[in-house]
C-alpha cells in the first residue's frame, strides 16, 4: 500500500513524499535509506479510483512489454530491472522496482517477490513467471501475457465503445425532456392558465403537471438527484459484488452474451497458463478469483471431477462450461495434446462471435433508441402546441 510521508532533510529542508510499501515499518526504512528523517506517516487516503491507487504506481501491461524488450535485448532480470529504475520518475513506480531488486539480490525468485505485492502483481501474473522460472523462459511468458491482456482489453474496448454511444443519446434525450417538462410546460401552463379554453384531456394533464413543477421545482430537483444518487450508489455496488454480471445473465438475449463472454475469459486465461506449463488443475484454482460467482462454483466441480480422473472436456461439459463448439474443439485437444492452443483457440472463437453480437446489437439499438427519444420529445412538443392548434382552427 501507499503512504503519505512527511520528510526532513539534513539541510533543514521538509518534503512530502509518496511511498509504496509493504507495511508502514517497510516505507519508513525506503525512506530513511534516502538520508532523510521521517516527521510524519500515514497510509494514502483516496475516495476516488485511481488517485493515490496502485493502479497509477505500476501499469502491469507496459512494465512486462518494457522488461521483455530489455530481456530480449539480452539483458538479465536485475539489469533489465535496474535499466527501468534508473529511466523511472513516478516515486510510487521506483519504490516498487527497489522492492524488486532489493528481493532479488536477497537471493529470492522472481515469482516470489512478485507475490510480496500481491495488489500490484495478480496471482496469474505471478504463476506464470513461476511457471517461467521452471523452464528459464521468462521472456516468453511475459510476450504471452501481454497478448492475453491486450486481447482481454480489445474485447472489453469494443464493449465500452459499443455503450458510449446509447450513453450519450440517454443522457441529451432524457435532459432535452427534463428541460421541456420542468421549464417550458409550466411556461406554457402560465400562459394557458386565464386563456379560459377548455384544453385537450393530455395537454390538460400535462400542463398539470407543469403547474405543480412550477411550484415544487426546488422538491423535484432534489428528488431527482436522490434517484441519480441512488443508481450510481446502486451500480456501483452491483459491480463491486457481482450483481451487475448476476443481473445482465437474466436478461433475455443478453444473458447467454454474457455468459460467453466469461467463457472467453475462462477458456483464454486456461490457454495461456497451459501454454505456460501449468498443469490444468492448477490452472483451474489460478483462474477461480477472476470468474462470477455462479461460474466460480461450476469452475469447483469441474475441478473435482478432472481431480478425480474424468477428461477436461467430461467435466466441462458436467459442469455447463461449455458450447457444442467448445466442447468439439476440447476433445480434438485431448486426442492431440495440444490442450493450451485448443483453449485459445476457443476463446478466440468466442472472441469473434461477441464481436459480431456486438455490431449486431448495436445497428439495431441505436436507432430504436433515437427514434424513442425523438417521439418521447415530439409528444410533449405536439401536446404543449395543440391547444394553439385549436385556437388557430377557430379564429379561420
Amino acid at each position: 500500500m501507499q503512504f503519505d510521508v512527511r520528510t526532513l532533510s539534513a539541510d533543514m529542508v521538509i518534503s512530502h513524499l509518496v511511498i509504496d510499501g509493504r507495511d508502514e515499518a517497510d516505507a519508513r526504512r525506503q525512506v530513511e535509506a534516502r538520508g532523510l528523517f521521517v516527521s510524519s506517516i500515514a497510509p494514502v487516503r483516496s475516495g476516488l479510483p485511481g488517485r493515490g491507487g496502485k493502479r497509477r504506481a505500476l501499469s502491469l501491461v507496459l512494465f512486462s512489454q518494457e522488461l521483455l524488450a530489455l530481456l530480449t535485448a539480452g539483458l538479465g532480470i536485475v539489469e533489465g530491472l535496474e535499466a527501468l529504475l534508473e529511466k523511472e520518475t513516478n516515486p510510487a513506480t521506483r519504490g516498487v522496482l527497489e522492492r524488486l531488486l532489493a528481493g532479488l539480490r536477497e537471493g529470492q525468485r522472481f515469482s516470489a517477490v512478485l507475490a510480496e505485492q500481491p495488489d500490484l502483481f495478480p496471482p496469474l501474473y505471478v504463476g506464470i513467471v513461476k511457471a517461467a522460472e521452471g523452464t528459464s523462459d521468462l521472456p516468453r511468458s511475459l510476450s504471452r501475457f501481454i497478448d492475453y491482456q491486450q486481447r482481454i482489453d480489445l474485447v472489453r474496448g469494443k464493449l465500452v465503445s459499443a455503450a458510449i454511444y446509447p450513453c450519450i443519446l440517454l443522457l441529451v434525450g432524457g435532459g432535452v425532456s427534463l428541460f421541456l417538462i420542468g421549464y417550458v410546460v409550466p411556461r406554457f401552463a402560465e400562459v394557458y392558465q386565464g386563456a379560459g379554453r377548455n384544453l385537450p384531456w393530455l395537454s390538460q394533464q400535462m400542463l398539470n403537471w407543469g403547474q405543480f413543477a412550477g411550484a415544487h421545482t426546488t422538491l423535484l430537483l432534489a428528488i431527482i438527484g436522490a434517484v441519480l444518487g441512488t443508481l450510481v450508489l446502486g451500480v456501483r455496488q452491483l459491480m463491486a459484488n457481482g450483481g451487475m454480471v448476476r443481473l445482465l445473465s437474466r436478461l433475455p438475449g443478453i444473458g447467454e452474451r454474457v455468459r460467453i463472454y466469461e467463457l472467453s475469459r475462462l477458456y483464454l486465461t486456461l490457454g495461456m497458463l497451459s501454454e505456460g506449463g501449468i498443469t490444468i488443475v492448477h490452472a483451474i484454482e489460478t483462474v477461480q478469483g477472476m470468474v462470477s460467482a455462479a461460474m466460480r462454483g461450476n469452475l469447483q466441480t469441474a475441478r473435482a471431477a478432472v481431480e478425480s480422473g474424468l477428461p477436461l472436456s467430461t467435466a466441462f461439459d458436467a459442469a455447463q462450461l461449455t458450447t457444442p463448439i467448445s466442447l468439439r474443439m476440447l476433445r480434438v485437444g485431448e486426442r492431440t495434446g495440444d490442450m493450451g492452443p485448443m483453449l485459445t483457440q476457443s476463446a478466440a472463437f468466442y472472441d469473434g462471435e461477441i464481436s459480431r453480437w456486438i455490431e449486431r446489437f448495436t445497428r439495431t439499438f441505436e436507432p430504436l433508441l433515437m427514434a424513442a427519444i425523438g417521439l418521447v420529445v415530439g409528444a410533449i412538443v405536439v401536446l404543449l402546441y395543440m391547444p394553439i392548434f385549436d385556437l388557430a382552427g377557430d379564429m379561420s
